[in-house]
């Protein structure tokens, strides 16, 4: 990891100040919605003060001593003694993201488990040997190791698939994005927008490479043009994330014979839009 670049200049510039205050709303709102108040949220951000200031500021090969810490994070010596010796939890991801991801990558990417049209094909729950279902797809990944039914019984229950009557399991057209099930909505907000804001970070510091980073914005549209540019972004977007899926399942298969192959990648897309406030 790069170590950030030193910016203490003891003056924030008031255009970063303004842009905290802006990602901080949606996420007080997120807080304020599960009734997470203040105080809790406080001490979460006094540990993460202090596991970053205690890893990625330090000075040559010095230790990291509380004085220091607590010098460079603004908290009490006490509290940076106490949060340090505090057991870091470990993120995780929820059973059904972990295989689940791999499931779908798989039936995205292969062509056996696809249409003619490129996309994936609606599996029956069985077939016979050799033909593309369901469970041959459970098998092709994890072996014997996990029961097919297991995973589709949590896949309905979570919206990833949808099942007919005579058992063809179709998967959702937006991939891997479970309707329901905080956990999994809870992972996916952590994981995605973490590496989002951490990319943005590493080129607001001017650390290099600069990772690639756009979006457009248009404001005084009707709702008639946000339905069609949301429509587009849709199928151009699921069309780049397929191929970039496809050639990662292929890259990752060739890189699983190479030792240094400890390196990960998140790309992501999204939309996001709102009335405009009227003006005063």
């Amino acid at each position: 990891m790069t170590k950030p670049t030193n910016q203490n200049t003891g003056n924030p510039p008031a255009a970063l100040i303004l842009a905290i205050s802006k990602i901080l709303k949606p996420l007080v709102r997120l807080l304020l919605s599960f009734r997470i108040a203040f105080p809790q949220f406080a001490e979460l951000l006094k540990s993460t003060y202090v596991d970053v200031a205690e890893k990625e500021f330090t000075l040559g090969n010095k230790p990291q001593t509380d004085t220091r810490l607590s010098l460079l994070t603004g908290i009490h010596r006490k509290d940076i003694k106490r949060l340090r010796h505090q057991e870091a939890e470990k993120e995780e991801a929820p059973a059904v993201i972990s295989t689940g991801g791999r499931l779908v990558a798989r039936w995205v990417s292969e062509g056996k488990y696809q249409s003619g049209e490129n996309t994936p094909l609606a599996l029956p729950l069985k077939a016979k040997a050799g033909e593309p279902s369901f469970e041959l797809l459970v098998q092709d990944v994890f072996k014997q190791d996990i029961r097919p039914r297991v995973i589709l019984d949590e896949w309905l229950n979570l919206g990833v698939v949808s099942m007919s009557e005579d058992n063809i399991i179709t998967l959702n057209t937006q991939a891997f994005i479970p309707s329901k099930g905080l956990e999994e909505k809870a992972f996916f907000l952590g994981h995605n927008l973490s590496d989002h804001f951490a990319a943005s970070t590493h080129n607001l510091l001017g650390q290099q490479p600069v990772f690639f980073e756009r979006c457009i914005y248009y404001d005084g549209l009707s709702d008639d043009s946000i339905e069609e540019l949301k429509a587009l972004a849709a199928s151009r977007g699921m069309e780049t994330l397929m191929s970039l899926n496809e050639l990662a399942m292929s890259l990752k298969t060739k890189d699983m014979a190479k030792t240094h192959n400890k390196h990960r990648l998140n790309i992501g897309l999204y939309v996001y839009h709102e009335a405009e406030e009227p003006e005063k």
